[in-house]
């Protein structure tokens, strides 16, 4: 992609590697270590790093079968300093009941940055803010929460963050706090519930700046009642929650409602397509004009979620959603539906979403192009 627009964001789900005779994407690619899986692979990671933007990463979905293979194999293509997160993905709450063995429920998401020193992606989302956390309220109305201005955490102590002991005073009746005496406090230093020194997360300085943040009360802990500091922390709209490793399927959908999603649009024609909710949470880590891009396209839920995330948050998100020309397996719903390859799902699903959500559709060859961001932001 020499001269061309970068890549921002990659979602891929690639073909599982279940350990049947008939493997789709058959190449001229010799095998490596015997596994003809990665050897379809690799070449295509490689080529999803050289149009990946410096600022970017790329997600890819996969289950037990191929889960270590794809993590010795993105290590060895982007770099093992480049993984971000391996995700426990629930799509299948109540877990496989076919076969024997265990009721698998969960399948894996692997999150690689271009370069980690400067990617772009937020791991964080709106969408697990609970208002409950916030259970104070202010005389203007806004919500918020006490979080101890103490670093909780033990391996910050005076030893490791000498500069951030010291003493701060407060007045438990007023709820006044300054890096600075004043009449009527008593001074206050930072220790764990043992009693032993610890550190505060702040400053003196930026204690002193945001000092109407802050408020002190008297507290009960094990060796009984003493003094100390809450910041109070605000809940605001754009408030996020640090996300988690592990997604239900309660928040990001299951595999039964991802093909509920499908038929609803097309009719059952695909066996095992993603939620997309779970696209619309990788992509709410990106910036809102990021270019997405998924050279697996399958049923084009990709697609249909930047489409429906641009339209939640008035994003920009384009996105380049590339298929080959797989043919769908005779006597399959898709084939009595009249669909003689994949991509012509893909193409299908894309243009009902243009239709019903917006954002645009252009279909080029074996590649369809879908959905650009309406030109009047909705």
């Amino acid at each position: 992609m020499a001269g061309r627009e970068r890549v921002d964001l990659m979602y891929l789900d690639p073909p599982y590697n279940t350990g049947g005779h008939s493997f789709a994407y058959r190449d001229d690619y010799s095998a490596v270590n015997g596994a003809d899986w990665v050897a379809m692979m690799r070449p295509r990671l490689e080529a999803a790093r050289e149009v990946l933007a410096e600022t970017g990463a790329v997600f890819v979905s996969i289950d037990d079968n191929e889960q270590a293979r794809l993590r010795l194999l993105m290590d060895e293509v982007f770099g093992p300093a480049q993984f971000l997160a391996q995700v426990v993905v629930n799509l299948n709450a109540k877990g496989r009941q076919l076969g024997k063995g265990f009721a698998t429920s969960h399948e894996y998401l692997l999150a690689y940055a271009r370069d980690v020193r400067r990617c772009v992606l937020d791991a964080s989302t709106p969408e697990t803010v609970d208002p409950a956390d916030f259970p104070l309220e202010a005389p203007d109305g806004r919500r918020y929460r006490h979080l101890p201005l103490r670093n909780t955490n033990k391996k910050f102590n005076p030893v490791t963050a000498r500069t951030l002991h010291f003493p701060v005073y407060g007045d438990p009746v007023s709820g006044r706090v300054s890096a600075a005496p004043f009449a009527g406090a008593v001074e206050i230093e930072p220790v764990f519930g043992d009693g032993r020194p610890a550190v505060w997360r702040w400053s003196a300085p930026l204690i002193e700046q945001r000092h109407d943040d802050l408020v002190c009360r008297v507290i009960r802990g094990r060796r009984g009642e003493r003094v100390d500091v809450f910041q109070k922390d605000w809940l605001h709209e754009d408030r996020r929650k640090k996300l988690r490793t592990i997604w239900l399927a309660e928040e990001i959908g299951s595999t039964d409602t991802a093909v509920a999603e499908l038929k609803a649009i097309l009719g059952h024609v695909f066996e095992s397509p993603k939620p997309t909710g779970l696209v619309r949470r990788i992509l709410q880590t990106m910036p809102a004009d990021a270019v997405v891009m998924d050279f697996f396209a399958g049923s084009g839920t990709t697609g249909h979620a930047v489409a429906l995330q641009n339209v939640a948050d008035g994003g920009t998100r384009r996105c380049i959603s590339v298929n080959s020309a797989e043919p769908v397996r005779p006597g399959s719903n898709a084939d009595l539906a009249g669909y003689a390859t994949v991509a012509d799902i893909t193409r299908a699903r894309l243009r009902a979403v243009s239709d019903t959500v917006g954002g645009g559709f252009e279909a080029h060859a074996s590649t369809a192009f879908a959905p650009q961001p309406p030109e009047d932001g909705t």
